[in-house]
């Protein structure tokens, strides 16, 4: 998986390097087990901080989408990934609202933002390794 960050995005280049990550978790580029670049490793290979990769991870860690072994080093979760909980879909819609709005606001119909949601997941779950 190739990680490729903006850096001159608003977007902090720890939530750029966990959403990367998940994605890959969720197109299958990434498996259950698989293991991940240490923060050392990840870090000097991409040009940032250590602390960046070492905050992604953590926060990677604490929802459940790896596990972090002194022996194995990082692994995508290997017991399954973590579920839908009310409290994700609050922090989700909440997430969701203010990019709807503003589509709304700019005309864009119910049926438009079904299709954008429809394409991004087909583009997500119908990626191939390497490409």
């Amino acid at each position: 998986m190739i990680i490729q960050l903006d850096m001159q995005s608003d977007v902090p280049i720890y939530s750029q390097l966990i959403n990367q990550i998940i994605e890959g978790i969720a197109s299958g580029e990434l498996k259950p087990g698989e293991p991940l670049p240490s923060v050392r490793n990840l870090a000097s290979d991409i040009g940032i901080n250590l602390h960046t990769v070492n905050k992604a991870y953590t926060l990677l860690k604490q929802e459940g989408f790896i596990q972090i072994h002194r022996q194995r080093g990082v692994v995508v979760n290997p017991d399954g990934l973590p579920e839908i909980t009310p409290e994700y879909e609050d922090k989700r819609s909440s997430q969701l609202k203010p990019i709807i709005a503003e589509a709304i606001c700019r005309g864009m119909s119910q049926e438009q933002l079904q299709q954008i949601v429809a394409d991004i997941h087909h583009e997500i779950t119908h990626k191939k390794k390497g490409e």
